[in-house]
């Protein structure tokens, strides 16, 4: 279906300003700055800002929908927010000439049991809501529920998604088409489909039907990742990864085609955080024994997320191949974590969001937590980035995310000097 003359032109617009940003030289010293740090031999800490709570970041009409069409609404609101995110809080962003059009692939009948929930709402224009997780995996009968993938690639929609990006974009910015990335949240994943309650309780009282639920997404996980590979349906060409830059010049691997990527041309990341108050050991024997595999045939891994990791980088760096970025939330004990990663791995700190959401917002207790994993990372020669993300409220003062911005870009750049 053609795009209305009115929304097309709206599109172009945005995407204009886009296109003269994308040409602007500091994007390629940006990808510099990134690939310096992913390579271990950073020129400064690294900063990035994601997963924000948009629906309170309106200003001055910047983020307001102008288009008609519901189909146009996605391109609109990520343009406006790429273009919004350049104007008041950019780091170390980078914005580059290119409109990704995701391939139609999925799993054809689903693979997965669905998520069956109760939510609690406070605020009912956020999407950060609270969940209760019913348990839909109490039996092994249960665990039919799981399945082998079988993955089906729409070329007809596919085509459709690329002949419409094509006809708002040609001439401004370069159409895309990617492939999936997969990444290995798998006891995220997990916990929706029982809840942490049940999951924790198994652990302990249930093991081996732990391990044989987990023996079956990992085996539904290889299939994907074989699937994926054979058809030449994965992705390619990554900016980030699961918030963080991930320009680097050691990917793609020797022989890449861009029509056919592997899984050792790029990057996937994975998590447990679920996992928070775990046992190290317990941690390695239903994830990271079974995960292992999958991270050994990617070219780079960041590990991690919200959990706190500083007691387990032992085991990570054990059990999970070619990683390279190892998160370090707002709850781990940064001496302990530095000391440990030291130089051989970027120290992926995750600043609390929590000091956005409070009552009164006190820009010096940012400047504080900063400056501390700056100095601790500083006297153990840690590669850093800070990323800031779960952002779920901002008391609808876009405001304290811009000055936090202002004051993170201003630090990293002190420490190089």
């Amino acid at each position: 279906m053609a795009v209305n003359k009115k929304d097309r032109e709206i599109l172009r617009q945005l995407a204009q300003q886009v296109a003269e940003i994308a040409a602007l030289p500091v994007q390629q010293e940006t990808i510099s700055l990134w690939k310096a740090l992913n390579g271990l031999k950073p020129v400064r800490p690294m900063v990035m800002i994601d997963q924000i709570a948009w629906h309170e970041m309106e200003f001055d009409g910047e983020l307001a929908w102008q288009t008609e069409d519901s189909q146009c609404h996605g391109y609109e609101a990520w343009l406006r927010k790429l273009l919004y995110s350049w104007k008041h809080m950019r780091v170390d962003m980078v914005v580059e000439p290119v409109v990704e059009v995701g391939k139609a692939i999925y799993a054809k009948g689903g693979y997965e049991p669905g998520v069956q929930e109760q939510t609690a709402v406070l605020d009912p224009d956020n999407g950060v809501v609270g969940h209760y997780y019913l348990d839909q995996l109490k039996t092994e009968e249960d665990l039919k529920k799981i399945r082998l993938p079988e993955l089906v690639h729409d070329e007809k929609a596919t085509a459709e998604r690329a002949e419409k990006a094509h006809d708002i974009f040609d001439g401004i910015l370069e159409i895309r088409l990617q492939g999936m990335v997969p990444m290995y949240n798998l006891w995220d994943r997990l916990a929706t489909w029982r809840g942490p309650e049940s999951l924790l309780w198994d652990l302990v009282d249930r093991p081996e039907f732990i391990h044989q639920i987990m023996a079956r997404i990992i085996a539904a996980q290889t299939s994907l990742l074989d699937q994926l590979e054979k058809n030449g349906w994965l992705g390619h060409s990554q900016g980030t990864i699961h918030c963080t830059g991930a320009y680097t010049d050691e990917l793609p691997a020797p022989g890449f085609n861009p029509e056919h990527p592997r899984a050792k041309d790029l990057w996937t990341c994975g998590m447990a955080q679920l996992f928070s108050t775990v046992s190290p050991a317990m941690q390695q024997a239903f994830e990271l024994d079974y995960t292992e595999k999958l991270y050994a045939r990617y070219g780079l891994v960041y590990y991690g997320c919200c959990e706190p990791l500083d007691g387990k980088i032992d085991i990570i760096k054990k059990k999970v191949p070619h990683v390279r970025k190892i998160s370090m939330s707002p709850w781990v004990n940064l001496e302990r974590g530095a000391s440990q990663i030291g130089r051989d791995f970027v120290f992926s700190r995750k600043p609390s969001p929590a000091f956005l959401c409070v009552d009164n917002w006190n820009p010096k207790n940012v400047e504080q937590d900063l400056r501390e994993t700056l100095q601790t990372c500083a006297r153990h020669g840690c590669p850093l980035e800070f990323i800031l993300k779960d952002i779920s409220t901002v008391r609808y003062q876009p405001q304290r995310l811009w000055e936090w911005a202002d004051i993170a870009m201003r630090l990293v750049q002190e420490a190089n000097q």
